[in-house]
């Protein structure tokens, strides 16, 4: 039998209602997943923040994208999304130039090295996935998916 939530934490009491124990339960498997990915980038001298630049500066092929858009776009909040870029950029994983046509835009590209280490890591990845998620079937699955989205986007 699989342990429940209370089990995991070893807590003797019921939650105070349902709605805590699934939004418990939501933060204690994002810890768990995010410390998993952390263990795999380790090595790359990557965080999962920065692996997850990677993944978006890819996405934005050679047109890049400004730093604001990147911020936007990251799964986990970042207050202080230059200091990151600055960090990555001089690890050579990006590059930034400030456009001729806007001087106050200044656009943020994977570098060869960047695009070369976010490839590398896909399979290791995707092992990952499945090896997390892969005994829940593909309808669990897109049930998980959309009961997240709705926690998300209460209506």
């Amino acid at each position: 039998m699989t342990a429940t939530l209370r089990d995991e934490i070893r807590q003797r009491k019921p939650f105070r209602s349902i709605y805590e124990e699934a939004a418990l339960n939501i933060v204690r498997t994002a810890a768990l997943l995010s410390a998993d990915f952390e263990q795999i980038f380790k090595p790359y001298g990557l965080t999962g923040t920065q692996y997850n630049v990677l993944r978006i500066l890819r996405g934005a092929d050679e047109a890049g994208l400004c730093r604001n858009d990147v911020r936007d776009r990251l799964l986990t909040r970042m207050p202080d999304a230059t200091r990151l870029l600055d960090r990555m950029e001089k690890a050579g994983l990006l590059s930034r130039a400030r456009e001729q046509e806007d001087r106050r835009l200044v656009t943020t590209r994977l570098t060869k090295k960047g695009r070369q280490l976010v490839d590398d890591l896909d399979p290791i990845v995707a092992r990952q996935h499945r090896e997390r998620l892969g005994h829940m079937s593909d309808k669990q699955l897109a049930t998980l998916n959309s009961l997240l989205t709705q926690a998300r986007h209460p209506e």
